[in-house]
Order: structure tokens, then sequence, then C-alpha cells
């Protein structure tokens, strides 16, 4: 196959080398319409692909950002992710998705590669929690933006108002009359999860309330599940709030195997909303956040910081989504309302 150069575009398009790279480069103020098309025709034709690397010397611009997540195996993910893909490729950026296995080292290690490839910046989801040291040596030479976790205030990123999350997590549960709840919270290394636990306690102690049982788990489906089945077997809860909605599966699962009616036997709040619970009989209850806008947010941020110098940051609110996965508190045949 042909390797073809700008300089072959412009001489079949009939026009200027400039007036190829500003097609490329996306730079047509002032162009006409039929020009561009005819650029654009003749690049089609020839299966023009441009050199990223040779174009990024010129550019100083890769049009390339990276995005690290902790799993992709949390439908938690694929949402954020795709959000951020939808912005990047809205300002003519690709996106080049790792998977850290919420490994501090294995972050790290993406970062280098990631700055090696020569992007233009990163976005960094990090369940790991690198230091702040890491993250100031890291920013002196790359651009960046943290999502979804928050372990320093005010940096560049896009975060949720997690502890707010919990609080309505434990409102709801107190305006259907429940006073013995079970909390199985995300890791505790997480400042997510710590502050939706603390949230849910603040609900619970404005009502002179605490939690019946908390349980650290990890996230994932099975840590809800044998958390779940614990509680049921010795415990005398009403209610299970659980820090996402991956965990929140884990005790439905635990409650069909045991014979525990949802919402008859114990209601179930979850906290994030994700696709997945659509396929959930009775339909969960839960916290929501954007998860696919704030994907977006993070890209549309780190963009302005690439091209413009501007870093700042956004915190979203959740939602509460009631459906059908909570229901007032029976003592004994009686139903409090």
């Amino acid at each position: 196959m042909a390797k073809w150069t700008i300089k072959d575009i412009a001489k079949k398009a009939g026009v200027s080398i400039t007036t190829v790279s500003r097609v490329l480069n996306r730079k047509e103020e002032g162009m006409s319409a039929q020009t561009r098309e005819k650029v654009l025709r003749v690049i089609e034709e020839l299966e023009y692909q441009p050199n990223r690397l040779a174009r990024g010397l010129v550019t100083k611009q890769s049009k390339l950002i990276g995005l690290i997540v902790p799993t992709i195996s949390n439908p938690f993910f694929p949402e954020l992710c795709r959000g951020a893909e939808d912005e990047a490729n809205k300002y003519g950026y690709s996106l080049v998705i790792c998977n850290s296995d919420a490994s501090a080292e294995k972050e790290e290690r993406y970062i280098k590669i990631l700055k090696e490839q020569q992007v233009d910046g990163i976005i960094l989801s990090s369940q790991s929690g690198l230091s702040s040291a890491s993250l100031d040596r890291h920013s002196k030479n790359l651009h960046y933006v943290l999502l979804d976790r928050m372990e320093r205030e005010k940096v560049p990123g896009v975060f949720l108002e997690n502890e707010e999350g919990g609080y309505l997590a434990g409102q709801h549960l107190i305006q259907l009359g429940h006073k013995k709840m079970a909390c199985i919270t995300g890791p505790e290394s997480i400042k997510n999860s710590r502050d939706r636990l603390k949230g849910f306690k603040r609900a619970l102690k404005e009502v002179g309330l605490e939690p019946t049982i908390i349980r650290e788990g990890d996230f994932s489906l099975e840590s809800g599940y044998s958390h779940a089945k614990e509680i049921l077997e010795n415990e005398n809860v009403s209610a299970i709030f659980t820090c996402n909605d991956l965990m929140a599966c884990g005790v439905y699962r635990a409650a069909h195997e045991m014979g525990v009616g949802i919402p008859q036997d114990i209601s179930v709040i979850g906290f994030d909303d994700i696709p997945l619970i659509s396929a959930l009989i009775p339909k969960l209850t839960t916290i929501r956040q954007d998860t696919y806008m704030m994907g977006r947010k993070s890209a549309e941020l780190l963009i302005q910081q690439i091209e413009h110098g501007k870093t700042d940051f956004t915190i979203f609110s959740p939602t509460l989504v009631v459906r059908e996965s909570t229901a007032y508190v029976k003592t004994g045949e009686e139903t409090i309302k």
C-alpha cells in the first residue's frame, strides 16, 4: 500500500499544504465549505492516516487522553468511561483506558507508560489513593484530573457529595420507620466509602439512632453476598444499606437463597444507580450519581486544562431514587406508616 503524505493530498486536491494541515487539525476558520469538503474527499479516497507522533511534534499535542480506572469489571466504570470517551471525541481526542486492579504500583506504572506515549493528559480514578506527593510530582509535567476519588480538596477533578448520599439513604429508611439497620461499606481506606458511612450515621444520629451492624465490604458482589448472609442469619435488622449497587446485588442473592423477602422481610437500598440493577426484581431503591455525566465533565475539565491552562473542579450532588426494594417496617403484624 502506498504511503501518502500531506504533500500528495495537497497536490491531488489542488490546495496548499497549509490548507490540508488546517483541515486535519480542525482549524478551518475562514475556509470555504467547498475547499474543506474537497480536501476531506481526497483524504478518504487515499485512505490517508496521519502520523500521530509526527503531528504531535508540530502541534505539541498527541490528541490522546489516558483514563485509569480501578477495575473495568465493576459496572460503575464502563458508564464513566463512555462519558469521558464521548466528550473527548467531541473535541477530537481519543481515549486510552487502563485497568489498574486497584493497585498503586500498577497506577504508577500506567502513568509512566501513558507519559511515554505522549498523552496530553490523564484522568485518574484511583482506588489505591496515590499520595499527594506522587500527584504533585506528576503534575509538574503532565495535565491530570481526578475522577470519583477525592483525597485532597480543590484539586482538578470531578467528585460526588458522598456524605450527602449516605445521609439521603439514612433519612429514607428512617422515614419508613426502620430503627435496626445494617450498613455494608466499601473499603475503609477509600474516602468515598468513609463519607457514605459518615452521612448514613449522621442521619441516624439526628433521631437518636446508630447503625445496628456495620460490615466492611470491598464494593464487590461477593462481599455484599457474604456479609448479607451473615447478617440475615445472625442479626435482627429490618434494612440494609450497601455503599454501592454491586454489593446490593449480593444482598439480593443471599436473601433469595435464604427465602428472605425484599422488601417484605428486609428493605435494601444501594448507591450508584448502575445500569445492571435494572434487571433486579424488585427494582432497587438507590442513591443515584450521574456517572455518565461525571465522565463527560472529567474529560471537559482536562481538555480545558490542556488547551487553555485552566484548572477547575466540579462536585456533583446525589439524588434518592425510590423504587420497590424499600418499604415501611413491620412490627409484629402491623406495618408502621
